[in-house]
């Protein structure tokens, strides 16, 4: 079994009832050997022994959760704010259901710092939602505030999308938006014209009364609607 465990390509270390780490496979020996001087210890080697109350702040919590384990308990933890992981406990039951060991397997292990860039990726990738509404036509809805580094986003964005899509129309919608000032203006007209020079037509649409009375002042002739409809 053990050889077996040590063949497959996930961090696996097993424990016993009183959660001491017992045995590692090939690839949690190579990645505790990295984690071990976080810790004050000399190399993987060193983790055989411990008690799992080792690694958390709170052991009594965790003892709780493992003690009342019926099959599996998934998790993400943070290792000493280096590392970030998701680790699935499975228990090792004998034949009268009762806990003998666990199984503890590290995956998706990787930097916090990679971990952050991962989210903040997501988060500027959900800050510019595309939408696809018709096949050479995408929609934009704007929402919340419109600063220098999300309009840059927004244009390069939109500009790939459209080159790789063959996108002739982008609908612009407004009625998201908490402000239209000069500012916000100036990114329009920016992405009006980029948007001209590839042969895309630029169109506002969900244009509100307060809206309408400040785009009095673009300096584009850009085709508006109060709504897409």
């Amino acid at each position: 079994i053990l050889k077996a465990l040590n063949s497959i390509g996930e961090n696996i270390i097993i424990a016993d009832k009183t959660f001491h780490i017992r045995w590692m496979n090939s690839n949690a020996s190579e990645l505790l050997s990295v984690v071990a001087p976080l810790f004050q210890l000399e190399n993987s080697q060193s983790f055989i022994g411990l008690s799992m109350d080792f690694f958390h702040k709170r052991p009594a919590h965790q003892q709780q959760v493992m003690k009342n384990l019926e099959t599996t308990h998934r998790t993400r933890i943070t290792i000493r704010d280096r590392f970030v992981t998701d680790i699935v406990v499975t228990t090792i039951t004998n034949d009268l259901n009762k806990i003998e060991g666990y199984v503890v397997m590290l995956m998706d292990v990787t930097t916090k710092s990679e971990e952050e860039k991962k989210k903040e990726k997501l988060i500027k990738a959900l800050s510019i939602p595309i939408l696809h509404v018709w096949k050479d036509t995408i929609a934009l809805p704007l929402i919340g505030e419109f600063d220098a580094e999300r309009a840059d986003l927004l244009i390069s964005s939109v500009l790939m999308e459209c080159s790789s899509h063959r996108i002739e129309y982008v609908l612009i919608s407004l009625n998201g938006l908490s402000d239209f000032d000069s500012e916000v203006q100036f990114y329009i007209q920016k992405l009006y014209d980029c948007l001209k020079l590839i042969g895309a037509k630029c169109i506002l649409v969900g244009i509100s009364p307060n809206l309408a009375v400040s785009m009095g002042a673009l300096e584009r002739d850009i085709p508006t609607y109060r709504s897409t409809y």
